[in-house]
């Protein structure tokens, strides 16, 4: 149920509010807004019509039931678009189109640190670099671990760019949040909920990528298990889907965007790399989505893609890598929005 509160309630009503929320076994999660707030009473979905004595309270105007499974991440309790904030003056879904980039993997310092350079310098506003990898094969490279994330946190030192990383398991989940900016949940633990779960209770950003065979209630369904223990700093990645077609790695769901800034209000990015598996897909699969309405990109870059311990095929050398972007200027322009 979204409880709506009447222009001028003060915080002694809301506070009341939220009490009486609690005491009918629901969970309370505030939006507030310009002019009214609106509270989330989200729980059971049997029995939730006892809620609707909350309309005899101070300062409450309606009570609307949510129609949508998804409750939080919704745009039923929320109508305006979400900003999440990754430093101060950094925002996905705000006016700006923010782009992501780095390697697959990290594998050593110069390389780090040289591809922090290199894209910070074509526009990038965070680094993105994996330290721990899920891979299919386990004779496949796993990553650094810990080392590859103080090499991350040496990179960031170096460049000021906030680090995306990915956290693979829930016992991990400390531990990367001591070096991580944004926390990255990779499409195969998009149904991972212990993990979700841990994530909520976070005071960091999740960017979280759609599962490759998950459908669009489904991943939103996944934003909601972190939504619903308190975090609201979602990120949303579409990274392709699993279908018959053989040419390209995944394919790129491209109408996913428009489709969930109809549904929901987090912010939704692109990851071209994942989605195509091919360096030279990369490019205008990244103009694509900035034309559709997404609020960023998350783009592999390697210095030696040839040489790379994963996924290097589908990575981006500096020199293209700084073309793409320059290019990407007059899409994003288009879309009106603003690139740094």
């Amino acid at each position: 149920m979204i409880i709506v509160m009447k222009k001028g309630a003060d915080e002694a009503d809301l506070t009341a509010v939220k009490k009486k929320i609690i005491e009918l076994g629901y969970q309370p999660h505030v939006i507030y807004g310009e002019t009214r707030n609106v509270v989330g009473a989200v729980g059971e979905e049997q029995g939730k019509e006892k809620l609707q004595a909350l309309l005899l309270m101070l300062g409450v105007e309606n009570v609307v039931p949510i129609l949508k499974p998804y409750k939080l991440a919704s745009r039923e309790v929320q109508s305006q678009s979400s900003e999440v904030e990754i430093i101060p003056g950094l925002c996905f879904g705000g006016k700006e189109f923010i782009v992501a980039a780095g390697p697959c993997a990290v594998e050593g310092r110069e390389q780090i640190c040289d591809t922090a350079v290199a894209v910070k310098k074509s526009g990038a506003r965070l680094l993105r670099g994996g330290a721990y990898k899920p891979r299919t094969s386990p004779y496949s490279f796993q990553g650094m671990e810990e080392d590859g994330l103080k090499l991350l946190a040496e990179a960031r030192d170096m460049t000021g760019l906030p680090i995306v990383t990915e956290v693979v398991n829930p016992r991990d989940v400390d531990l990367v949040a001591k070096y991580a900016d944004v926390m990255q949940v990779g499409a195969r633990n998009t149904q991972n909920f212990a993990l979700l779960k841990m994530l909520g209770q976070l005071d960091k950003p999740i960017l979280l990528k759609r599962g490759m065979s998950t459908t669009i209630q489904e991943f939103l369904m996944s934003a909601e298990y972190v939504l619903s223990e308190g975090n609201r700093r979602v990120i949303l990645c579409e990274r392709g889907i699993r279908t018959f077609e053989t040419a390209t790695r995944n394919t790129l769901d491209i109408s996913a965007v428009p489709v969930l800034k109809q549904q929901t209000h987090l912010p939704v990015i692109i990851d071209p790399s994942h989605a195509t598996g091919h360096a030279s897909l990369i490019a205008p699969m990244s103009y694509a989505a900035a034309a559709a309405g997404a609020d960023g990109l998350i783009v592999e870059v390697h210095p030696c893609p040839e040489k790379a311990a994963s996924d290097g095929p589908q990575s981006l050398k500096f020199d293209d890598f700084q073309v793409m972007m320059d290019k990407l200027r007059a899409f994003v322009q288009v879309a009106d929005r603003e690139m740094a």
